[in-house]
């Protein structure tokens, strides 16, 4: 079996985040990623220098530093303590920070770090769609009941039973790393049954006989979703105009290299991530066109609208700017 991508090796505690201080003044910017193909747009941006070269455009030598943290808890934590500038995770559940920051830090977005679908998999061959679920199953997920594939699985289970069964799959969900579930499944020797996967990881399962594709993110969006955002808080979006405007013209940059040339982006992800993953795979990955590396964001509206008609979100947005930095409005978001 090919080797698994595991995040392990580089998650920084969040003990250190704490020590670091307060928010940095302009001319500096600390931003935390998470682990995976999913923040390609990062990686270009760190190796490129990108926020370097667009602050000289505003008269700015900006100082960047760059953290790897697994999980949103830690990175929420960290930048709503001031000790964290820009942080990175999954729509819906920057759309819960945004709802319970409201009047507070407000935090909001920036901009979106591309759209990618996650696939709900399985090795049980009675298993064809989600009513052929039953409780012998286990649906591992990195997050059960509130990280973006579970809210997804929320949103698909409120339409096909009701709102009040929405919660109808937590039961039977486990949370587990992807690489750990992605082992799973392949292996067929534990109670999981089911993998709410994502890149790199849905990739690999698919490879291996007896694994197959029962939904995709997209499916329940209605097309093309944005899988991960990069957020902060009004402070450091207010107090920086200079560092934030270099921040986000650095990650539209980062966009137009990706797409003019892919496969070459694949390399920077290999060196950037230290990946181990074949250069083949992440070069398929992104030249997938089901994969979009882009900071418009996609469908964000219908987790924003769905997770509300479900009380997940306590206030309502009329639009997805509600929850964007102005600096995005010139995007053709939703």
């Amino acid at each position: 079996m090919k080797q698994l991508f595991n995040p392990l090796h580089s998650v920084v505690a969040l003990s250190i985040l704490l020590a670091t201080g307060t928010a940095a003044a302009e001319g500096k910017i600390s931003i935390a990623q998470q682990f995976g193909i999913g923040y390609l747009i990062l990686d270009v941006v760190r190796e490129k220098q990108l926020i370097e070269k667009q602050g000289k455009a505003e008269g700015l030598a900006i100082e960047v530093e760059w953290r790897n943290i697994s999980g949103a808890t830690a990175m929420n934590e960290a930048l709503l303590t001031g000790a964290l500038d820009v942080a990175s995770a999954g729509a819906p559940p920057v759309l819960t920070l945004w709802d319970r920051t409201r009047g507070k830090q407000n935090v909001k977005a920036i901009a979106a770090l591309g759209s990618m679908p996650n696939y709900l998999l399985s090795n049980n061959p009675a298993v064809k769609t989600l009513q052929d679920l039953s409780d012998k199953d286990r649906i591992a997920v990195p997050a059960a009941g509130v990280g973006f594939q579970s809210r997804t699985l929320q949103i698909e289970t409120a339409r096909l039973y009701g709102k009040d069964e929405y919660k109808k799959f937590d039961r039977i969900s486990l949370s587990l790393p992807h690489p750990d579930a992605t082992a799973a499944l392949i292996s067929g020797g534990s109670e999981i049954t089911a993998h709410f996967s994502s890149p790199p990881f849905q990739y690999q399962a698919l490879e291996h006989p007896g694994i197959h594709k029962v939904l995709s993110s997209y499916d329940v969006l209605g097309g093309k979703g944005t899988f991960n955002l990069l957020y902060t808080t009004e402070k450091f979006h207010d107090q920086n105009p200079k560092t934030y405007r270099a921040f986000f013209n650095a990650l539209a940059e980062a966009e137009k290299i990706i797409k003019a040339d892919k496969n070459a982006a694949a390399q920077t992800y290999i060196r950037t991530e230290k990946s181990r993953l074949p250069l083949a795979l992440i070069e398929k990955i992104i030249n997938d066109p089901e994969n979009d590396f882009t900071i418009t964001p996609q469908k964000t509206y219908v987790y924003a609208e769905k997770l509300h008609d479900l009380g997940v979100l306590k206030n309502k947005a009329d639009s997805w700017k509600d929850y964007f930095f102005e600096d995005a409005y010139t995007l053709p978001g939703d």
